[in-house]
């Protein structure tokens, strides 16, 4: 009688536990083109179809990327995300990226504002920060 007592006092200690338990974190939505001044999207970036591309003076105003699913895009080189770890609100990204004339892998740090905001942060550059807002879908 006291196994199944202590059993049931179990299974409802456990019930309890996984209602006050908070659900998985949901990560953050990085899809989307980043552009480093809100105010300049239509400047930087342009669509054609369903897909944003860069304007041809987008580095003029400052520039951005663009990510979609693990491809991230900038204006003069392409990158496919090879790691990615949440830690809180900061996004540690390893990127396989190709230019014109090289091939390398980058580290990416990204912390989460809000919603439409992140700030890219130099792993080993203290200090050095560039913040990028989501531009509208338009």
């Amino acid at each position: 009688m006291r196994s199944v007592y202590r059993n049931s006092a179990l299974a409802a200690l456990l019930a309890g536990a996984s209602l006050v338990m908070p659900g998985p974190a949901l990560a953050f939505d990085l899809n989307g083109a980043w552009a480093s001044d809100a105010e300049n999207c239509a400047k930087v970036f342009v669509r054609k179809g369903a897909q944003a591309t860069f304007t041809d003076m987008s580095d003029v105003y400052g520039g951005g990327f663009i990510i979609e699913g693990d491809q991230i895009t900038g204006k003069f080189a392409r990158c496919r995300i090879k790691a990615k770890k949440d830690e809180g609100a900061t996004i540690n990204l390893v990127a396989a990226c190709a230019s014109d004339i090289m091939l390398q892998n980058v580290q990416f740090s990204l912390r989460e504002v809000d919603a439409n905001t992140v700030i890219r942060m130099f792993p080993g550059m203290g200090g050095m920060e560039i913040k990028y807002a989501r531009c509208p879908a338009s």
